[in-house]
Parts: C-alpha cells; structure tokens; sequence
C-alpha cells in the first residue's frame, strides 16, 4: 500500500478561511455536516466565515482552540472536489482534510503508486496548483484523531486531589525506588497520612480511568 500527501493551493471555503493567518483547521465530514478542529490564532474569523458557508450546530470554545460542529456539509455547496479525483483512480482519502495557509492537505492512500500518481496529473491538468508533501510505501495505516490539549483529556480533580498528586509526583514518589513516603507528602500538605493516601488513590483512580481508552487506542 502506498500513502502520499497532496497539498492543494487555495481549495475550497475553509482553505480560504486560513489564508494569511497562522489558523489550521481540521475536518472530519459525517455527510450531513463537519466537524471541525480549529487550533493557533484567528478562531473568530474562521468562526466568522463557517457561519457564512455552512453555518454553525454547535461549538467548544478554549483559549486558542475551538470545536466546531457546522450546519450542514461543505460538500454540499462546494461538490465533492478532491474526492471526484480520488474514486477515478480507486484512491482513499484519509481523514481529517487539514487546511493551512490558504491550502488544503489531504492524505491519500492507493494499492497501486501508479494511481497516486494519476490522481496528482489529473489535478494538475484540470488547473489546481497541488504539490506532494510526503510519498511513500507503508505497511500500516496510523489511527489519526483530533488534536487534543491536555485539558480535554485530563479529569477534574479536587484541589486536594490535585494539590497532592502534585507533591507526591515532585517530591519522587512515583521514582523506581520511592524517594518519598505517604508520611511525607502528608506533611507536606498539612493533611494526616491516611488523608493524604485517599486523595493519592483518588486521584490516580480518575487520571488511569481518563488515559485508559488513549492507551488501548
């Protein structure tokens, strides 16, 4: 099997979005509408300009980084572009369409270089300025996801909780040998030992039930 990465000048609605800013956006459609991951600056102009194509479902707003579900698909007023080329020469696209710099990056896998190669000159010839980042041969396709701060991954924790995982982490108690005992960290935090060793089991109980499913993925 073979992968490569064509990156598309000036693609689309979202491609425009991020022209002449520092703004990436990610998208993964479902069809009726997308979902989008917009990360870096301009989060209110790629906002502005979604509203303006497709509209707006819903959103997840965090500091430099926004979650977009739209209102209806891009393909839809847009038709199919890049994925017309792909199925005449028995390509798959794989997701998310990324888009940068006023381009639009996708990844592309073929059984056959030769057909990757037929899709690059098609685009070529019917006017679209592509150029191919990556190709190469590979032996397994790498799961590809939303990009995620640690924020939406990590639980809450009480301030407790959180105030002495942190001391139980700096002071070695997760070193191989402990540096540090429960006595201490309980000392440390001002609370009794056998406090101190619930908050610990508390907090190691949320953080491996929150990292449990990225570690089997």
């Amino acid at each position: 099997m073979y992968e490569a990465t064509f990156r598309i000048e000036g693609d689309g609605a979202y491609a425009a979005a991020t022209a002449g800013t520092d703004a990436a956006v990610e998208l993964w459609c479902n069809d009726h509408c997308d979902l989008l991951y917009v990360t870096k600056d301009a989060t209110d102009e790629i906002l502005a300009h979604v509203r303006e194509r497709v509209g707006v479902q819903d959103l997840l707003r965090r500091p430099d980084e926004l979650v977009v579900v739209t209102g209806e698909c891009l393909k839809r007023r847009e038709g199919d572009l890049i994925e017309s080329y792909l199925a005449r020469h028995d390509c798959l696209l794989l997701p998310p369409l990324r888009y940068a710099g006023g381009a639009k990056s996708c990844r592309v896998l073929a059984l056959d270089p030769a057909n990757l190669t037929a899709c690059y000159r098609d685009l070529i010839d019917d006017g679209f300025s592509v150029s191919v980042e990556q190709k190469r041969e590979i032996e397994t396709v790498t799961h590809d996801a939303p990009l995620l701060t640690l924020d939406g991954v990590l639980p809450d924790l009480s301030a407790r909780q959180r105030e002495t995982f942190e001391v139980a982490y700096d002071r070695g108690y997760y070193e191989i040998p402990r540096e540090v005992t429960t006595t201490e960290i309980a000392d440390a935090v001002g609370v009794e030992r056998r406090t101190a060793e619930e908050h610990l089991r508390r907090a190691e109980n949320k953080l491996v039930a929150a990292l449990i499913e990225y570690v089997r993925s």
